[in-house]
């Protein structure tokens, strides 16, 4: 991915294909629709927090909205990796929107980590 995009745009995206792999887990009904809730919830609400960070009233509260959407990242990540290791989805199916989310993840703390540095 473009390493100058920024953050807000990259989650953004990755939440655009949140969407979409909930659509597909909820056309598959049973448990996977329910899983289709979580990761559309978690994944969208990273985006949401990252974009909400740009209006920050704070140095301090623009560290909080990073983190919270840095927590929701990783819940994503959680709910992504077991919908693979259960093997609702077929093989290699999420693996690519996984990897995206812990490179958000990486990022996310990377940003945070450096942020609290010039504290």
């Amino acid at each position: 991915m473009n390493d100058n995009i920024s953050i807000q745009d990259r989650t953004k995206k990755f939440g655009i294909r949140i969407i979409k792999a909930s659509q597909w887990l909820i056309e598959q009904g049973g448990v996977s629709k329910i899983l289709a809730s979580q990761i559309l919830r978690s994944g969208t609400s990273v985006g949401a927090n990252a974009h909400e960070a740009k209006s920050a009233q704070s140095h301090k509260d623009f560290i909080n909205k990073l983190e919270v959407s840095l927590k929701e990242a990783r819940e994503c990540e959680f709910f992504l990796t077991i919908i693979i290791e259960s093997q609702l989805v077929p093989k290699g199916k999420f693996e690519p929107l996984l990897d995206e989310c812990s490179q958000i993840c990486r990022i996310l703390i990377a940003s945070v980590s450096k942020l609290k540095q010039k504290k």
